[in-house]
């Protein structure tokens, strides 16, 4: 306890600022239910919240977006993972966490040079021929500086800003307590898995904050494509690359968000949308590795429509089970098959409990909407933008893995109609399903899979005589527990510790009745009014409890109807 108080009061000013800013972006009543106010009360800290009317105006996801970039780089970076969960939030919210944009004024050079010459174990100058002090560009985790190294190559710096770490490592240890007080204070979070998003914040900003990761990530890449002269990543300098510091290729080419320019460079435009593509269906359908945040800044084009692909910090990676769900899935929606889409989507719940007749209903209603049309007239990304809403509905979570490659496929099919208003996604990724379809029924494919199979049955078998040896120790030392979890037991209890205090207080209120009838009855005693007090103190008694009867009865009824 001493020590959660310590770790607690190490961070209290960083939980001030963060209250603060929430409070005056009017969600001061979260900060209430959080407990972060009283926090700050108990230790002493005298709080002055500035007046949040000014923000009235604003809609919710406004004001969010809004406080997450005053919060700083891990709040920012919070925003940026919600704005890939398509199966949590609404359209409106998606739209604001995607205006988040990392990017902060640079920090002059002179403040990176002591950092820089520690990891270079050398003088700049001595290490690099030309490098510009001015940035290139600058985000809140790290800034890009141009450089040339002695061999005359260009190369870009990417130079992690310094303290950045324990701020961010900081802010990471509140929101995983914030997340855990989320889940059991406020019931309407639940549904938006605070936990399970905050550990995907934190893998994410920890594999940031690792600039050598970025390297491994490239290289790993560069090794899927190297027999395809179309596509490429940037080559890593690994003599001058570390934690705090990545040396990469400098790419002179255009950026992807310049479209205008690609017809005026001589460059094909459908080519390239078919090509960016294909990358990224490899990546994802054959490698389970994938540039998980291929938008149009982080690409280049070339001569040849040659693409490059840049900033690899966001990897998304699937599992060989995962991959087949997601070709399952694909196969299912251009297929038409309800059965198959459900089977995938209950896969994805877990031990969710829903209602799958209704959910049943709602996917085949949603394929009917494309019955009959033809393959080049699907829309992938309407598709499963779609299915989302099916899934919130039924409040069903994808797993954050397939959170991450549902928001690459929606972004890839936007990026391909903008050079080209004629792609097709669905086009495109039907050969690799194909592929992947074909490749799982192959003798070797069914050799591996039945072996797998046979050597876990070996394994369970093999452990029999022991699990049972541990079952029965158990039971004789009276160490063998079954838990049964009755669901609504809690509320079924209430209900009837309700109804036996309502029988009880009828029958008080029957008895006061009956007695005070046969009292007043009896001549003499003290009177009121001409009535007797006693009588009338009976009746008073009968008519207050039958009074609590009725408004307990009207209230429960209004609780059920609601």
């Amino acid at each position: 306890m001493l020590w959660e108080t310590l770790k607690a009061a190490r961070d209290l000013g960083r939980i001030h600022d963060i209250a603060s800013i929430m409070i005056r972006y009017g969600f001061g009543d979260i900060v209430r239910r959080l407990g972060m106010s009283r926090f700050l009360e108990q230790a002493g800290k005298v709080l002055r919240w500035k007046d949040a009317g000014a923000m009235a105006r604003m809609g919710s996801p406004e004001r969010t977006r809004r406080a997450f970039e005053e919060m700083g780089p891990t709040f920012v970076k919070l925003g940026q993972i919600l704005a890939t969960r398509v199966d949590l939030f609404s359209p409106e919210w998606i739209r604001e966490f995607e205006k988040l944009q990392d990017q902060v004024l640079p920090l002059p050079f002179e403040e990176l040079r002591p950092q820089l010459t520690e990891d270079l174990a050398a003088a700049p100058e001595d290490i690099f021929a030309h490098l510009e002090t001015d940035a290139l560009a600058a985000g809140s985790i790290a800034q890009v500086h141009r450089a040339q190294l002695a061999s005359g190559e260009p190369v870009i710096l990417k130079i992690r800003r310094p303290g950045i770490q324990p701020i961010i490592e900081a802010d990471l240890r509140l929101l995983a307590r914030l997340a855990e007080i989320a889940q059991h204070e406020i019931p309407e979070l639940r549904r938006f898995h605070p936990a399970d998003v905050v550990r995907q914040v934190t893998q994410s900003l920890r594999r940031e904050l690792d600039l050598a990761n970025e390297g491994r990530n490239a290289e790993r890449l560069a090794a899927s494509f190297s027999d395809d002269p179309a596509i490429s990543i940037p080559k890593v300098y690994w003599d001058w690359t570390s934690e705090r510091m990545n040396v990469q290729e400098y790419i002179d080419g255009i950026p992807g968000r310049k479209v205008s320019a690609i017809k005026e460079a001589g460059l094909d435009p459908s080519v390239l949308a078919v090509r960016g593509a294909n990358a990224v269906l490899k990546m994802v359908l054959e490698d389970g590795f994938f540039h998980a945040d291929p938008h149009p800044g982080n690409l280049f084009y070339l001569p040849n429509n040659h693409i490059v692909f840049i900033d690899t910090g966001m990897i998304g990676r699937l599992s060989e089970l995962r991959r087949a769900q997601v070709i399952d899935l694909l196969r299912g929606l251009v297929a038409k098959d309800t059965a198959l889409v459900i089977d995938v989507i209950l896969n994805w719940a877990n031990d969710v409990q829903i209602n799958a007749e209704n959910l049943a209903i709602d996917i085949d209603t949603f394929l009917d909407n494309f019955y009959g049309l033809a393959l080049k007239q699907l829309n992938l990304a309407t598709m499963l933008t779609d299915l989302t809403v099916i899934m919130r509905d039924h409040e069903l979570a994808m797993p954050s893995d397939l959170a991450l490659l549902l928001k690459v496929f929606i972004t890839l099919e936007g990026l391909g109609r903008q050079l080209d208003p004629n792609f097709n996604m669905v086009a495109e990724a039907t050969p690799f399903v194909k592929r992947a379809m074909l490749a799982r029924y192959q003798p070797a494919a069914l050799a591996k899979r039945s072996w797998r199979n046979f050597a876990e049955i070996m394994d369970i078998l093999s452990n029999l005589p022991r699990d049972i040896r541990r079952l029965l120790t158990s039971a004789r030392r009276g160490a063998l527990q079954f838990n049964v979890n009755i669901s609504r037991l809690d509320r079924f209890a209430h209900e009837l510790d309700r109804a036996a205090s309502r029988l009880t207080v009828g029958m008080v209120t029957s008895a006061l009745i009956i007695g005070t009838s046969i009292v007043s009855t009896i001549e003499g005693g003290p009177t009121l009014l001409g009535l007797p007090i006693l009588g009338l103190l009976g009746f008073a008694g009968a008519g207050l409890g039958g009074l609590w009867l009725v408004v307990s009865i009207w209230r429960s009824g209004r609780n059920n109807i609601t």
